[in-house]
C-alpha cells in the first residue's frame, strides 16, 4: 500500500529530508545536504524565491516508511517572461520502484494542473537558478556545491512517468594549471588594456558587488533557455550567503570604461567539506566546517556564475574577454590552493560557450537532465 502526504512549505519535513538516507544506501558518492539550508530554502519565510513562487511537498510511503519525495512550484518570474504556463518539479529522491515515482509525480501534476498549469517540468529545486536536472551521465564521482546527484534509475522511472527529455545541461571537470598559449595570448590582451579594470569582490562591498554581477548576469543570461532574472531580495540573501564563504581570488569583476562588463564567481566546494556531518551543523558540524573552510582550506571549487555583458561581446575588441575570465581564474585557484573545478552547468546547445570550455582543456564529466510532460492530455 503506497500513501502520498503532501506537506506545505515551512511545515514539518523531517521525512523529507531523512529519506535520503534511505534512497542513498550504500552510494558512496552521495552527499547529504546541510538539512538548516534545505529548511531554509523550502520556508517562505526565509527565502526569497516565495516572493514571486509558490510550491507545496509530497512524500511516498510504503509499509510506513518514507521512500521518495519531490516538490511541485510555481515560478510568477518565470510565468512573467516566458509566457508559458509551466509548473515545476524539484527535489526528486525516489528508491527504485516505478508506482512510487509515478504516484508522487502524479500529484505534482495535479496540484499543478489545479493551478492552471498546462505543461511541468524539472527537476527543478526550487528554480532554474538553484539545482538543476536529473543526473543522467557521471555517477562514478560525488555532486559538487548546488549540484544534483541521483541514483542511476531514477531519469529512466521519470520517463517512464511519461515524461520526455526538455534540454540537457552539462558539467565540466577543470584541472586547475598552465593555461594553453592562446588563452595566455588572450588574457595579456585584456589586461594591457588601459580602459578595463578587473578587481575581485570584497567582503567590504559585498552588497554593492553582487548588485553589481547580478545586473550583468541578467543582462548576459537574459536570453537562454528557461531564463529568470535574479531579485534584490534574491541578491540580498546571495550577498549575505557569500560573506561566509568568499573567496576573492576566484572571483572577478570587469569594469570596461567605469561600466560593469563581465562576471565570474566560483565558489569553494562546501560538499568536498561536509561528507561525514550527516546534514548536521550541530553540535559539532559547524566547527568542523568552518576548520576545514578556514584553516585546512577546500581542493575544489564551482564555478557558479560567468557573465558578460551583451554589448562587449558583440565588439571585436573585447572576444578574449571570456577566455580572460577563465585564465585569471584558474590563476586565482593556484593561489588558494584549489586543484580541479566544476565549470557549469552549461547548456547543450550553446556552442560557443561549451567550445571555449573545451579550449580551456576542460572535460565533459557530468550531463543533467530536465524532463517535462504535457498536462493539458486527458490520456
Amino acid at each position: 500500500m503506497l500513501d502520498i502526504r503532501q506537506t506545505p512549505m515551512g511545515g514539518d519535513i523531517r521525512d523529507f529530508l531523512n529519506v535520503v538516507d534511505v534512497v542513498y544506501e550504500n552510494d558512496p558518492r552521495y552527499i547529504r545536504p546541510l538539512d538548516m539550508d534545505l529548511s531554509d530554502r523550502l520556508n517562505p519565510k526565509k527565502n526569497p524565491f516565495f516572493d514571486h513562487g509558490e510550491g507545496t511537498i509530497f512524500t511516498a510511503y510504503k509499509h510506513g516508511k518514507c521512500v521518495g519525495r519531490v516538490t511541485a512550484q510555481i515560478d510568477q518570474s518565470h510565468f512573467e517572461l516566458h509566457n508559458e504556463k509551466v509548473g515545476f518539479f524539484g527535489f526528486i529522491d525516489t528508491i527504485d520502484d516505478e508506482e512510487v515515482v509515478r504516484q508522487l509525480l502524479g500529484r505534482a501534476e495535479k496540484w499543478l494542473r489545479d493551478k492552471g498549469m498546462e505543461k511541468i517540468r524539472g527537476p527543478i529545486s526550487l528554480n532554474i537558478n538553484e539545482e538543476l536536472g536529473c543526473l543522467v551521465e557521471g555517477f562514478d564521482s560525488p555532486p559538487t556545491l548546488m549540484n544534483p546527484h541521483h541514483r542511476s534509475y531514477q531519469g529512466g522511472l521519470i520517463e517512464k512517468a511519461g515524461y520526455a527529455k526538455a534540454k540537457d545541461f552539462f558539467g565540466w571537470r577543470y584541472e586547475v594549471g598552465e593555461v594553453n598559449k592562446r588563452v595566455e595570448k588572450a588574457y595579456q590582451d585584456i589586461a594591457a588594456m588601459p580602459e578595463v579594470v578587473v578587481r575581485p569582490f570584497s567582503k567590504k562591498t559585498m552588497e554593492s558587488d553582487v548588485k553589481t554581477a547580478l545586473d550583468v548576469f541578467n543582462d548576459a543570461w537574459h536570453d537562454n533557455w528557461g531564463f529568470v532574472p535574479m531579485t534584490k531580495r534574491e541578491a540580498d540573501k546571495m550577498a549575505a550567503d557569500l560573506k561566509l564563504f568568499l573567496v576573492p581570488e576566484i572571483t572577478q569583476l570587469v569594469l570596461i570604461d567605469g561600466e560593469p562588463a563581465a562576471v565570474a564567481i566560483a565558489l569553494p566546494n562546501v560538499n568536498e567539506l561536509i561528507p561525514d556531518l550527516g546534514g548536521q551543523l550541530f553540535p559539532f558540524g559547524i566547527a568542523k566546517l568552518l576548520w576545514r573552510l578556514k584553516v585546512e582550506g577546500p581542493r575544489s571549487a564551482r564555478l557558479i556564475i560567468l557573465g558578460i555583458r551583451k554589448k562587449f561581446r558583440s565588439q571585436r575588441k573585447y572576444a578574449g574577454l571570456s577566455l580572460y575570465l577563465y585564465g585569471a581564474m584558474n590563476n586565482g585557484g593556484k593561489k588558494v590552493g584549489i586543484t580541479w573545478g566544476e565549470l557549469g552547468w552549461t547548456l547543450e546547445d550553446n556552442s560557443a560557450v561549451n567550445a571555449g570550455i573545451r579550449m580551456m582543456g576542460a572535460k565533459k564529466y557530468k550531463t543533467y537532465r530536465v524532463y517535462e510532460k504535457d498536462l493539458t492530455s486527458k490520456t
